[in-house]
């Protein structure tokens, strides 16, 4: 899993490269240390550099305004701040749900006070007594996931959005 959110963010990086017109091989993209963190072989690498150049080549040219702290721009191997937390740049909603939760399952759907409607894709979980519209969060995670929580000592149903 971690190998495959490495990969999308040299793909997201590779856009500021793209912006420039040239191509900066991934070895040049990470730190030693982040390469052997990733542990891809030398096959790998070369197979990788030559999928992210024609994948520059194929698409349009996409202009992003990055920026350091201190205003200066991003080298062209830096992600943008976005990309780096993929999923992260919503923060997390807080509403009561509409009615009463005896628990969830699979198919389950939170109509809450706000007018979101969620739906409960994983996780299941049988209350021992009904809650009348319990305050509940709901929590971005990594790459799109959402996860409602009723309770902090509850386990969360993982959600997407209906409406």
């Amino acid at each position: 899993m971690r190998r495959y959110l490495v990969l999308l963010l040299l793909a997201a990086s590779s856009v500021a490269a793209h912006a420039q017109d040239r191509f900066v091989p991934v070895e040049q993209r990470l730190t030693a240390a982040q390469l052997a963190e990733v542990g891809l072989s030398p096959a790998q690498l070369q197979a990788l550099n030559r999928v992210l150049r024609q994948a520059e080549a194929a698409s349009p040219a996409i202009s992003a305004v990055t920026a350091a702290p201190g205003g200066a721009p991003l080298p062209a191997n830096v992600p943008a701040p976005a990309a780096m937390h993929l999923g992260l740049e919503e923060g997390p909603v807080s509403a009561r749900v509409v009615g009463e939760v005896a628990g969830w399952a699979p198919g389950t759907v939170f109509s809450l006070d706000n007018g979101q409607q969620w739906q409960v894709m994983k996780g299941q979980m049988k209350l021992r007594r009904a809650l009348q519209a319990p305050q509940i969060e709901v929590i971005p995670g990594i790459a799109g996931r959402w996860f409602l929580q009723v309770d902090e000592d509850l386990p969360k149903a993982r959600v997407f959005r209906l409406r």
